[in-house]
């Protein structure tokens, strides 16, 4: 039976790797070992972060609502609150959007949710 020989796939697997680990810190951009390890922390990382990227976005749209909220003299759970009652259904990125770019807007929907509350 021949023997398999790698040497043009093993070579391309390398390079691969080392293209993907270019820049890593010692050991992780220097031996292939220490690259595959890297390499597979990293693409670990990438797949954790992209779904805490979306955790830490809807944080800061929570974070601005309830600023601009504050400032119309609402709490965010009230303000949430009182625009559901009021039948309001604009999403937080929305809220946080109007909050971020037009005050008197926000404004506007703070006295709609304190209208509704109020009932």
């Amino acid at each position: 039976m021949a023997r398999i020989k790698r040497a043009l796939a093993g070579r391309k697997k390398r390079n691969t790797l080392a293209e993907r680990s270019k820049g890593y810190y010692g050991t992780g951009s220097r031996t292939f070992r220490g690259m595959k390890e890297q390499v597979q922390h990293s693409l670990q990382y990438a797949y954790r972060d992209r779904r805490n990227k979306k955790r830490d976005i809807r944080g800061l749209w929570i974070q601005r609502i309830n600023a601009a909220a504050r400032m119309n003299d609402l709490s965010y759970s009230k303000f949430m609150h009182g625009l559901k009652l009021a039948g309001v259904e604009l999403d937080r990125k929305v809220l946080a959007q109007i909050a971020y770019e037009d005050a008197e807007g926000f404004a506007a929907l703070a006295e709609v949710a304190k209208k509704a509350l109020a009932e």
